[in-house]
């Protein structure tokens, strides 16, 4: 049997991808708050994640008497370097356009993981899933025609790049069915060196570190475990959706807290992504329950059929 198959193991998934997408949501606020230059933030918050991932791999292979392999061979390090760099592409995207933007185009994670996942776990989108894909496309259309009218393009770009990085890891990581709960943390330490080695001649340049220290040793760890687990548990696509989280909540805090409002342009463009997949998850949990009356196993996987 099958994880999505298996409704108690289907829950739990879905208790931890969640828990991963709302720490998720407290990364940009924290970085923003952190108030540096970017290659002083990503570094500081890459190494605090690689030394919390050494610290809590320690606690559970010591502690707890339990053999857990920080990467789980060659596959394993190429999910980590896909996490790795969509670090880069991330961080360069917070200080390159809005927030609002980031997380609109990053809600383009799902999309990209059910392309990935027809592609090479051949799980085909259902219809309704197309018509989703076509809605969000839209979209994130609008709000990179924003980007480029208001010069922030590159910004755009790389959250682009970050949402299929995201989607690849998460794809790749469903598809080998072992525990990737410490890859994106402990393959932290090499967009940390990347950033070391970008350093501005005067150093370090955080205004407020605190800030960065508790997103990378707290946040971070805690939303990446939780992102990276989610897919022993759930199709790629599903974990995807848990991103959602971020787009939807992390403008917010951004607004409440800086008080950065989006274009109108973002704002549509972002409505349309979130009510795509707000009808979309819907659908999903209607043809779940359906499935779960008729014995249908095939909406176990609702992006696809």
């Amino acid at each position: 049997m099958s994880p999505t198959s298996d409704p108690a193991l289907h829950r739990k998934g879905l208790l931890i991808t969640a828990i991963g997408g709302l720490a998720l949501s407290f990364d940009i606020p924290l970085i923003r708050s952190a108030n540096g230059e970017v290659w002083s933030v990503l570094a500081t918050r890459s190494i605090a994640t690689f030394v919390m991932a050494l610290l809590a791999w320690s606690v559970v292979r010591f502690a707890l008497g339990k053999r857990v392999a920080l990467v789980p061979g060659p596959l394993g390090l190429l999910i980590g370097l896909l996490y790795g760099i969509n670090s880069l592409t991330f961080m360069l995207a917070v200080f390159n356009t809005s927030t609002a933007n980031v997380v609109f185009i990053l809600a383009f994670t799902s999309m990209f993981a059910a392309i990935l996942s027809w592609i090479f776990l051949g799980e085909r989108p259902s219809n309704a899933t197309l018509l989703t894909m076509a809605a969000m496309v839209a979209g994130v259309a609008l709000i990179v025609h924003d980007g480029l009218e208001s010069g922030n393009f590159f910004g755009d770009a790389m959250a682009a790049c970050s949402a299929f990085l995201l989607a690849s890891a998460i794809t790749l990581s469903r598809r080998s069915g072992m525990d990737m709960g410490f890859v994106p943390l402990v393959t932290a330490i090499f967009p940390g060196i990347a950033a070391l080695v970008l350093l501005p001649d005067t150093g370090s340049q955080i205004a407020n570190p605190g800030f960065i220290l508790f997103n990378g040793l707290i946040m971070i760890p805690l939303a990446f475990w939780c992102l990276a687990t989610g897919p022993r548990y759930l199709s790629a696509p599903e974990v995807g959706m848990f991103y959602l989280l971020e787009t939807v909540l992390a403008p917010i805090w951004v607004w409440i807290v800086f008080a950065e409002t989006p274009t109108t342009q973002t704002l549509i463009g972002g409505s349309i992504l979130i009510l795509a997949l707000l009808a979309h998850s819907l659908w999903q949990m209607r043809s779940r329950a359906r499935a779960a009356r008729d014995g249908d196993t095939a909406a176990e996987f609702p992006f696809t059929g």
